[in-house]
């Protein structure tokens, strides 16, 4: 089954939390010192908020998956839209190690299409080896997309 994801960069994190906390009723699955997500069912979506320096407000959105079988059938589909595609497998990133394939829509708004395999306790690491790049373009800057077909971690 697919989940929204949004991922919004924001200014105040504490500040941030107690809105979005009042706004859905309930507290994040998840407070980091940099981040906070909330895995909600009503709406179902993965919302996560971060205080990282990228620009103020969305920087990115994306369909996260609970198998890896429906990873690859996102893929497929990704593949068909010929909208430059961008390979991470294993990467972590927002204290998750997963699989994601990144494109960018004709806006140059960044979607992130991902399956989490687990939890890790940083924001993000380094690859342990260098992922091909599927289509040389690559996504959007957002948070955690590739800021270059290049093997660098995921989140700079």
């Amino acid at each position: 089954m697919k989940r929204f994801h949004v991922h919004v960069s924001v200014a105040d994190l504490a500040k941030s939390i107690k809105f979005y906390d009042t706004l859905f009723g309930t507290p994040p699955s998840v407070i980091k010192e940099d981040y906070a997500k909330w895995m909600l069912d009503d709406p179902r979506i993965n919302f996560a908020i971060s205080q990282r320096g990228s620009a103020l407000g969305v920087d990115h959105l994306g369909l996260q998956v609970d198998a890896a079988e429906e990873l690859t059938a996102l893929e497929s589909q990704l593949r068909r839209a010929d909208a430059g595609m961008v390979e991470e497998l294993g990467t972590t990133c927002c204290y998750a190690e997963s699989d994601k394939y990144w494109v960018k829509d004709p806006q140059g708004v960044a979607w992130e299409t991902f399956h989490s395999l687990r939890g890790a306790p940083t924001f993000s690491a380094p690859r342990p080896i260098a992922i091909p790049v599927v289509v040389a373009q690559p996504a959007a800057a957002a948070c955690c997309t590739p800021k270059a077909p290049s093997a660098k971690p995921c989140c700079g």
